[in-house]
């Protein structure tokens, strides 16, 4: 991109520290001079990057990116007043500090940081996974694959983020591009080879992700979500599909059972895919003859190694998707056939992905996150497979996005499950009566709402019987709701459950 530079506030070199001459050679805190990082920019000493004027430490270089609600330019005399040694902005402000002018600051953030922080993923082994649904599951599956090959790797993800054996807690799916690059760099300074990484739609349409090198990225399936971000369901596919055209992946590895996947496997951009399903008989990596209940899922695997019979503690046919794709990536990243394998069952259950809660009660009671049509439904088939009795939902719908999949979501439950109770989710701004309303209008049958949460919980496990299921869908491993003005109060599905059934029990 064409860079404009304005040589306001120019200084000339200092002895500070010394100087990191070439690009891509930064590590952490490590200075590196303007001119280095924009080619014809004054030679300001850098200490760090920052997007946040919150954030903003002494010499550090402040992106005033535009948001949605908020403009960067706005908040630069703040960065200014915290020490920021150099703007990078779209248009000249009335500064005395030095300023990088480009057309999108967003843009040029990603490439930046990952010069400042040495390139990291061109030694790090990373893999991407996106997708609607499956996304965190394969993601802790390929992690476990690799480290059962003695192979110490990171995770960014929806659940937690673990850097170099440390977990952390986490804001968002995918980082900032600053946050990821230095992550990255952290994990490599701290012993970690490979990473696995939760990569969303709105990380790879706001770029976060570029000039992250991939060495290969999964294609779980793509279903409604999101449509109050993308336009379209195109629009959201395009994004996706950055992953592996655009942004580039080394491997790309694909559920050819989904339409959305089976599309990008015959797009020209992509050199010699693999491809999983279980329905597709020409896919890479497939299985059939499959098991599945409460203890977990067993199936044979076809695949260019030969056939094998596979167990996982994961359950429900959905999952099986999820081991396939993990499978599939640590293939491709050179764990050996058989030491995926016998990794494949050990690797256990995710927190809030068809998690159990478990009191000594006559019944089943499962955790998961579906909060789309198609999680939902698949959610509601694999428990449906679980019971010869009773199959009882609890769910509802997120405020402030997508309204046209709650309908759906409706009548998915109705039609699944022989009890229903819409209750609320995170409600955010919107009135959780009007949500359920929403919800409802897809119900042709009666059923049961409550807005509180706890209370529709509550009622679900009180009511259940012998050999039925429980599932409460929705929220998954979240620890909060959140309500108007930002507003959250604590909230675990897993925990209320468990207190629910210490009555019954």
């Amino acid at each position: 991109m064409p860079i404009a530079v304005s040589a306001l506030g120019d200084e000339p070199r200092g002895a500070v520290a010394p100087l990191i001459s070439c690009l891509g050679t930064s590590y952490p805190g490590a200075p590196m001079y303007l001119d280095v990082l924009f080619p014809g920019a004054p030679a300001v000493d850098i200490a760090g990057l920052a997007y946040d004027n919150r954030a903003v430490g002494p010499r550090d270089l402040f992106f005033c990116v535009r948001g949605f609600t908020r403009d960067g330019h706005d908040f630069a005399p703040d960065a200014v007043a915290r020490g920021a040694a150099a703007l990078v902005v779209d248009h000249l402000l009335d500064v005395d500090i030095p300023q990088v002018v480009v057309s999108d600051v967003r843009q040029v953030m990603a490439p930046t940081a990952a010069a400042f922080y040495g390139n990291p993923t061109a030694t790090l082994d990373l893999v991407g996974v996106t997708g609607t649904n499956g996304k965190t599951t394969t993601a802790h599956l390929t992690r476990s694959l690799l480290e059962a090959d003695g192979r110490r790797t990171g995770l960014l993800g929806t659940v937690k983020s673990v850097i170099a054996g440390t977990e952390f807690e986490v804001v968002r799916t995918t980082p900032e591009a600053i946050d990821l690059q230095r992550s990255f760099r952290a994990m490599l300074d701290g012993g970690d080879v490979a990473c696995v990484m939760e990569v969303s739609s709105h990380a790879l349409e706001l770029r976060r992700v570029d000039d992250s090198e991939f060495a290969a990225a999964v294609f779980t399936n793509l279903t409604q979500d999101h449509l109050d971000f993308h336009a379209t369901m195109e629009d959201y596919f395009q994004a996706k599909r950055r992953l592996f055209t655009e942004v580039g992946a080394r491997r790309a590895v694909l559920n050819l059972d989904d339409p959305y996947g089976a599309r990008l496997a015959t797009d020209p951009g992509l050199a010699a895919p693999v491809t999983f399903a279980l329905e597709h008989a020409g896919a890479t990596y497939r299985a059939d003859d499959l098991h599945t209940g409460l203890s977990g899922s067993r199936f044979t695997l076809h695949s260019p190694d030969g056939v094998a019979e596979l167990s996982s503690p994961l359950r429900g046919r959905f999952n099986v998707y999820n081991v396939l794709g993990a499978f599939a990536a640590a293939r491709a990243l050179g764990v050996p056939f058989d030491s995926a394998v016998a990794a494949v069952e050990h690797a256990g259950q995710v927190p809030g992905r068809f998690e159990t809660v478990e009191e000594g009660q006559p019944f089943a009671v499962l955790v998961d996150y579906a909060h789309t049509p198609d999680s939902l439904e698949n959610v509601l088939a694999a428990a449906r497979e679980l019971t010869g009795a009773r199959l009882h939902v609890v769910f509802g719908a997120g405020g402030d996005r997508d309204r046209g999949k709650r309908p759906l979501m409706g009548e998915i439950a109705a039609r699944l499950a022989d009890r229903v109770i819409v209750t609320s989710d995170n409600p955010r701004s919107e009135d959780p009566e009007a949500i359920i309303a929403e919800i409802l209008a897809g119900i042709t049958r009666p059923v049961e709402h409550d807005a509180d949460r706890r209370a529709a919980i509550q009622n679900a496990i009180a009511a259940a019987g012998d050999g039925d299921v429980v599932v409460i869908a929705g929220k998954g491993h979240e620890q909060g709701q959140e309500f108007a003005d930002g507003r959250k109060i604590p909230f675990d599905d897993v925990a209320v459950a468990r207190e629910a059934l210490r009555g019954v029990a």
